[in-house]
């Protein structure tokens, strides 16, 4: 067992072997080490900041990178990042540079603050570079202990003996190439906030100040002649803690009455009712997925009426059950069965597409209802590649009276995943009580296998 972080009275402790560590502070109080746990709490931390920029990345087990370039003033928001981790009894390094790697490595391995933000980042350790240990040793024996070192050399020798990864690291360390972070999330379409002076403690009272941004937002999607498909809100807390909310609809809308009636929708399933704390401090409403809005036509028989009641219905229920609770089908071009249809969540179905129209008078070529995996039945023909005259299923004997088929269904072989196995002889079959089937001989009689299985897959009525 080895030690694997410290606070910052045992740092000389990292590295060492439990046993040793006790050895050298009999003292020392040592925990299970939670990978997991210390980076949902990396992810805590990282929303908190989003309150400052949304250009916010996770860069290690220990660290977040903000990129607050136009944000406003920079040694204010890091001042005030410091503060509020401090209240809440961590340890914080932190440093301001012109790239992501520079900002990283001022902050782990800078022993003061420099002025200079130059000179700062060439006084740094090899280490800095995070390179492996290999390289890093190579190059201490060369004499080069510090970024200033490395920088003094031509980049051409360094390259060929350490390799390119290493030259780079040092060309954004120093500012010589551009570099950016990835933020967490992608950027919003629409982004609406409000910031208070004190935090308010009632939820009620933020709720009015999310309609207001609900309102923003309407206006600015109106402008645009958009409608969003996806809402989310941002409660901070003054304490650090974020609750998040959002809500989806499966037609673009903007009205603030529709987007609220969700939000309260959403607020009335919660288990765990949102709790203010200390007070918030800020409310932030997103707009991530936008679509184009046309005004709504009326037809004379009411249609666009019944269909955007029918999309309010589906978002309400989405929202209050869970929005993998209801789903629309979309028919797949495929001749296997049970890939013909996609089912989709109906907040996020695509544009309904076009389904095969029966012929007139003709019966349904598929049942509305298949069986998952099909089910297995005893069936008695008179040849063994023929029709069926009795199958026994569920325990009950079913005379066969009139039968259609088959309809022999292969794998798809263009497709190299494609694994459905032998052939299939499908038939729509009506026993003597005017029940319908449909069930399949799954196998070529002496060619695929020697005794064919039989399968029911489906229900007429």
């Amino acid at each position: 067992m080895r030690i694997v972080a410290t606070c910052e009275a045992a740092r000389e402790l990292a590295g060492l072997t439990l046993a040793d560590a006790r050895a050298r502070e009999p003292d020392l109080i040592a925990v299970d080490a939670d990978p997991a746990g210390d980076l949902a709490l990396l992810e805590r931390i990282a929303d908190g900041c989003d309150r400052y920029t949304p250009m916010v990345a996770i860069d290690s087990e220990a660290g977040v990178t903000l990129d607050v370039t136009g944000c406003g003033d920079e040694e204010a928001i890091a001042r005030d990042v410091a503060a509020r981790l401090a209240a809440a009894g961590w340890q914080v390094r932190h440093a301001l540079s012109g790239t992501p790697e520079a900002a990283q490595a001022l902050a782990r391995y800078q022993t003061m603050p420099a002025t200079d933000e130059a000179a700062a980042v060439r006084r740094l350790p090899i280490a800095a570079l995070d390179a492996d240990e290999e390289t890093a040793l190579a190059l201490r024996r060369a004499g080069l202990r510090t970024i200033g070192d490395l920088a003094s050399r031509s980049s051409a020798p360094l390259a060929a003996r350490f390799g390119t990864a290493l030259t780079d690291r040092l060309a954004r360390l120093l500012g010589q190439s551009d570099s950016r972070i990835t933020p967490r999330r992608a950027p919003h379409a629409l982004l609406f906030e409000r910031r208070f002076a004190e935090p308010i403690a009632r939820t009620e009272y933020a709720l009015e100040m999310l309609g207001e941004l609900a309102a923003e937002a309407e206006a600015a999607l109106a402008e645009r002649h958009m409608g969003g498909r996806r809402y989310a809100a941002r409660l901070y807390r003054s304490d650090g803690v974020a609750r998040d909310l959002s809500v989806e609809a499966s037609l673009p809308l903007r009205s603030r009455a529709d987007v609220m009636r969700l939000f309260g929708e959403r607020l009335d399933a919660l288990a765990d009712p949102i709790d203010p704390g200390f007070g918030f401090d800020m409310i932030r409403l997103a707009v991530p997925q936008v679509e184009p809005m046309a005004p709504t036509q009326l037809r004379l028989e009411g249609g666009a009426v019944a269909e955007g009641e029918l999309a309010a219905l589906i978002d309400r229920l989405s929202v209050r059950a869970g929005r993998d609770r209801f789903r629309r089908l979309r028919p797949r071009d495929s001749h296997v069965p049970e890939q013909a249809v996609l089912a989709f969540p109906a907040v996020e179905a695509p544009q309904p597409a076009e389904w095969a129209a029966p012929e007139t008078g003709e019966p349904p070529a598929r049942p509305i209802h298949l069986f998952d995996p099909p089910q297995p039945i005893d069936v008695i023909a008179e040849v063994p590649d023929g029709p069926p005259h009795r199958f026994r299923w569920r325990r009950g004997v079913h005379e066969v009276t009139r039968f259609e088929g088959p309809e022999r269904i292969a794998g798809e072989w263009w497709r190299r995943d494609d694994n459905h196995g032998p052939t299939r002889d499908y038939y729509r079959v009506e026993d003597a009580r005017g029940r319908r089937f449909w069930i399949f001989r799954h196998g070529l009689y002496g060619r695929e296998c020697a005794t064919p299985g039989w399968y029911m897959h489906g229900l007429f009525a």
